[in-house]
């Protein structure tokens, strides 16, 4: 018979044991690895002090983990990228807490993939109603899986779970062999802004250079961070990631990393973080800042110059993270995403699971709209 355990820790989890039900999943991505939830863990980046308390759950039969998957009781809705402050705030005026609830994600990651890691179809849904009983056990509101791919969906939905539907904007490869050829795929007025704001970073004095895995120096390291705090001070926030967290990072997964420096002359002038998964040839926008203001800047670090790379690279696919329309723009694609959710008010249930429904028609009528304005020339 096997066990339900849930562990405070990543750590708890035979590391190896999980990266390969990972590796068979089938989405997987670098920020499911146990690496990267161990350093969000030991950074003191995701724990109990900043409001993630760690309840990962393991399905065992005896030493063998059959299936896992990273939660979380959550006292806040920040680092999630699914909103639901609505949610939250109706629950208040009616006098009921919301938290915590039980969330299922990658803190700080709206990178779509697999969530609940299983041998089979049999052990995800083991995995699935064990996270319904979960919430319950621990007195939450609600269990929230974000992102997750289409067999964790059908697990969830088997166990009651309600879909909600949303959209991001990722480039896919179609045979181009260098950044002018995919230029030239482009509609005549997105190639020429394109090629405009490149023109103008350039006559700004401004080089790019790029460098990966070991490569990044903790040098490099810091002046990131350092442009990484810059973007959330311009916001008035405070950012979730400290750099013990980039350490762990460097020193743990450094095949997966990708930074741009731009320099002015001698100085730097901003830098951006790609995350790489090497194996199935995808790159993930991540992060950027700016310690000087270069007009268009932004858009030559986080989407030129990484399409560039991954068209140079033999990448298939940049996922440019959440939200963002004006990503059409630059040759990104809306994509549907999809989160699962199950509220145990009955009530609340209903009026969200009615909400779901009318969410989802207008979000398939959205995406049908903007792919009638898609970028590229009409062959």
């Amino acid at each position: 018979m096997p066990l339900l355990r849930v562990d405070d820790s990543p750590a708890a989890l035979p590391r190896e044991a999980w990266n390969r039900l990972l590796a068979a999943s089938p989405q997987p991505t670098p920020f499911m690895r146990h690496e990267y939830l161990q350093a969000l863990h030991d950074s003191g980046s995701a724990t109990a002090d900043t409001g993630w308390q760690p309840m990962f759950l393991g399905v065992w039969d005896e030493d063998r983990l059959l299936a896992a998957c990273p939660a979380w009781l959550k006292s806040h809705s920040y680092g999630e990228y699914v909103f639901d402050w609505a949610w939250a705030d109706a629950y208040r005026r009616h006098g009921l807490s919301y938290y915590p609830k039980l969330l299922v994600a990658v803190p700080f990651t709206p990178v779509p993939g697999s969530r609940l890691l299983a041998v089979d179809d049999d052990a995800r849904a083991m995995l699935s109603q064990a996270l319904r009983a979960l919430a319950r056990e621990t007195g939450a509101s609600s269990l929230h899986v974000l992102f997750g791919d289409a067999a964790d969906q059908a697990a969830l939905a088997d166990a009651g779970c309600t879909a909600r539907s949303g959209v991001q904007f990722h480039w896919t490869a179609e045979g181009d062999v260098d950044f002018a050829g995919f230029l030239a795929r482009l509609q005549r007025d997105k190639r020429k802004k394109i090629q405009q704001e490149q023109r103008r970073v350039r006559e700004a004095g401004v080089v790019f250079e790029a460098r990966q895995g070991r490569d990044i120096t903790p040098d490099d390291w810091d002046y990131f961070y350092r442009c990484y705090q810059q973007t959330y001070r311009e916001h008035h926030s405070t950012p979730y990631l400290s750099r013990d967290f980039f350490a762990r990072m460097a020193a743990d997964m450094p095949e997966h990393w990708l930074m741009f420096t731009a320099r002015c002359g001698d100085d730097r002038v901003a830098t951006s973080l790609i995350a790489l998964d090497p194996e199935r040839r995808a790159a993930f926008g991540r992060y950027w800042g700016a310690t000087a203001h270069v007009p268009h800047l932004h858009f030559d670090a986080c989407y030129y110059q990484p399409l560039a790379w991954c068209i140079a690279h033999g990448y298939q696919r940049f996922e440019g993270g959440a939200q963002g329309e004006h990503k059409m723009a630059r040759g990104l694609m809306p994509t549907p995403t999809a989160s699962s959710h199950w509220l145990a008010h009955p009530a609340f249930s209903d009026a969200v699971n009615d909400f779901l429904a009318r969410e989802g028609e207008a979000m398939t009528g959205y995406l049908s709209e903007l792919n009638e304005h898609a970028p590229y020339k009409v062959t």
